[in-house]
């Protein structure tokens, strides 16, 4: 148990690294073909546009990974201040790139903004709160610069150089290719983004500022390794994974996504041998002929690799075009040799699949063309069960979308909404949010799943209903008797008027964050008497777990399962933000905060998903000018 707990902090600490070089690549990518193209001994060499080169490597870079770092934990706020901390480690090291120091200023800019704004929250006087937000990131950020000018940045300068000479010492004594015995196994247990992005990437880059290319930085990047063990699979493998290796392998190879052959290794751990050797023979062949690129290759595909081969030297470009063919070779020996001694009838590639997603902790979705669909939409679809946390907002909202779909088609199709914790064992088609589809796919592994990102305006619900009127025959079809009662059980005595009241739908509103919106409308529904203090902090806590943002610049933020015993009657709030409030990367304008208790509240929600499914409809919601005008608008449905 403590070893996989070390090995998932790996990874997040791996993906943590990743998270501030990848969103960069780009400008990475920019760095290196212009240095391949103008310096001296470049492509087209250019005295001018070579001075570019320099000052991109030396503050551009670092500063991108400074602010996306700090971006990382404490959004806008946290970049500004992460970039500012990032500035003083590159004047206190002027000769080193300073990726590391970036990779460690960046963060701790964002979390020191972090700390402090929650230090301050609540205590602001109202109208000053522009002036402290500038004040604190620029006392804040300007303190951290100069720590890191005097400390940080020498530090990590000479940091730097001892590994600089670690690994000219193992170049030296011929021992880089050990590194695979490393490199390769960590790809599998998606541990190299820690070692790749924290160790190799940063020196590999200081090391082709200086000479103009590094071998370190084709370590990991190398394709060889993979392809070696996909080629092998098209030729002497079974069943389904001789089947996908080839697509398999043209995604590895041209578009360097790694990942696709990871299942296949672990359905014969033996395989590992065949990456490792593979990636020994790749690295020997780059030591002896002096291959490297001159920026990270991400993603590690050969288009990658060639762009970033330095241009003006031939012999740069054979030796990598050589490693890659040496370790395609190698691997693909060693696995033809341990697929053909090997006496297992078949691979079961969507099982090493799973597996990988496992050992990864989420979904992989190029691995994900691995698999073949989870299940075949059932004949006779009679019972489709919307899902979500709580089974009161979104999952409401959509149960009623679809239900609207299926009436004008005529289809006899029950369409019913619950909580996840409570999916009905009968449902033969299940749709979630896709956040939460794997948690429904471990309570009903056999029924069929349909995962959407938008409830409010979803295709998939097209698809389905062309599908059911495709498989239902006329004779079952019938108009759907629409009733409260079929999608709850619960009776409505609670009187509509009292659930939306014009007292407590609040315009031209505005929010720095998501979070102080729906305390917003916590608070409301607290002091309309709808829920009970409690219940604020749930609804938080519902939308950190998934996001309550449903699409069409609408959010419906609402409380956990758990929170229901804290709700005393039916309620609603809407807040019309018409500059938009943001969600997770997706901008609300309409926020209905929402108290459900026994069903009552169902169907003025069902009124609202209607209304809110058509763009035009919001768009006069976000325009009105008095609460009565926007309850007007809710209550013509």
């Amino acid at each position: 148990m403590a070893q996989s707990n070390i090995k998932v902090k790996v990874q997040q600490f791996g993906n943590f690294l990743s998270s501030m070089v990848l969103p960069n690549i780009g400008a990475f990518i920019a760095w290196g073909l212009i240095t391949a193209l103008f310096i001296a001994d470049g492509f087209i060499p250019n005295e001018n546009l070579a001075k570019l080169v320099d000052p991109m490597v030396t503050y551009l870079l670092p500063l991108l990974i400074g602010y996306t770092g700090g971006k990382l934990i404490n959004d806008q706020r946290g970049g500004v201040v992460g970039a500012i901390a990032t500035m003083g480690v590159i004047i206190g090291a002027p000769d080193t790139p300073m990726f590391l120091g970036a990779m460690i200023m960046g963060p701790l800019g964002g979390y020191v903004i972090k700390k402090f704004d929650q230090l301050i929250e609540g205590k602001i006087r109202s109208g000053f709160e522009m002036l402290v937000n500038n004040f604190s990131a620029g006392i804040l950020g300007g303190f951290l610069a100069i720590i890191s000018f005097l400390g940080v940045g020498p530090a990590v300068d000479g940091f730097t150089q001892v590994l600089v000479v670690g690994v000219d010492w193992l170049v030296d004594k011929g021992l880089l290719p050990l590194t695979s015995i490393l490199i390769e196994p960590a790809k599998i247990l998606f541990l190299n983004n820690a070692i790749n992005h924290g160790i190799l990437s940063p020196i590999g880059i200081e090391q082709a500022n200086n000479v103009g290319h590094s071998v370190l930085l084709l370590l990991e990047a190398n394709p060889g390794p993979g392809l070696g063990v996909l080629l092998a699979f098209m030729l002497f493998g079974k069943g389904s994974a001789k089947q996908s290796a080839p697509g398999a392998g043209i995604i590895h190879f041209f578009g360097g996504i790694h990942e696709i052959y990871f299942p296949y290794v672990l359905m014969r751990p033996m395989l590992l041998i065949a990456v490792i050797l593979g990636g020994m023979s790749g690295v020997l062949t780059l030591v002896l002929l002096g291959g490297g690129l001159t920026a990270p290759a991400s993603p590690g595909s050969i288009i990658a690799i060639t762009a970033l081969t330095p241009t003006g030297d031939a012999s740069v470009y054979i030796a990598n075009f050589a490693a890659v063919i040496v370790a395609t070779i190698v691997s693909f020996f060693v696995s033809g040799f341990v697929l053909k001694s090997s006496k297992q009838e078949d691979e079961d590639i969507e099982e090493a699949t799973q597996k990988m997603q496992e050992m990864k902790g989420k979904e992989s979705s190029v691995a994900g063309t691995l698999q073949s669909n989870p299940g075949t939409l059932p004949e006779d679809v009679n019972k489709i069960v919307f899902a979500c946390d709580a089974g009161m907002g979104s999952s409401a909202m959509g149960a009623s979308l679809l239900r609207k779909k299926v009436k004008e088609a005529d289809l006899d199709v029950s369409v019913t909404n619950t909580a996840i914790n409570n999916l009905p064992n009968d449902a033969q088609v299940v749709i979630t949010q896709e956040e939460l589809t794997p948690r429904a796919k471990d309570k009903l592994p056999n029924t069929y799943h349909i995962s959407v990102d938008n409830f409010l305006s979803s295709p998939e619900y097209d698809k389905l209903i062309d599908s059911l009127q495709n498989g239902i025959s006329e004779e079952l079809s019938e108009v759907v008797e629409e009733t409260e009662a079929d999608v709850t059980g619960a009776d409505h005595e609670q009187d509509d008027d009292d659930l939306l009241r014009e007292e407590n739908i609040f315009l031209n509103q505005e929010f720095s964050s998501k979070e102080e919106a729906i305390r917003f409308a916590g608070e409301v529904l607290v002091k309309a008497g709808y829920a009970e203090g409690s219940y604020i902090d749930a609804m938080i806590e519902r939308d950190n777990m998934t996001s309550t943002y449903m699409g069409n610049n609408v959010a419906i933020p609402h409380g956990t399962e758990q929170a229901k015993k804290a709700v005393l009657r039916s309620g609603f709030t809407v807040l019309q933000v018409p500059n938009g409030v943001d969600f997770d990367g997706q901008e609300a304008k309409l926020i209905f905060g929402i108290a459900g208790k026994d069903g009552t509240h169902l169907e003025i929600l069902s009124s609202i998903a209607v209304i809110c499914a058509e763009e035009e409809n919001i768009e006069q919601m976000v325009q009105a000018k008095t609460a009565k005008e926007l309850l007007d608008i809710i209550n013509s449905k």
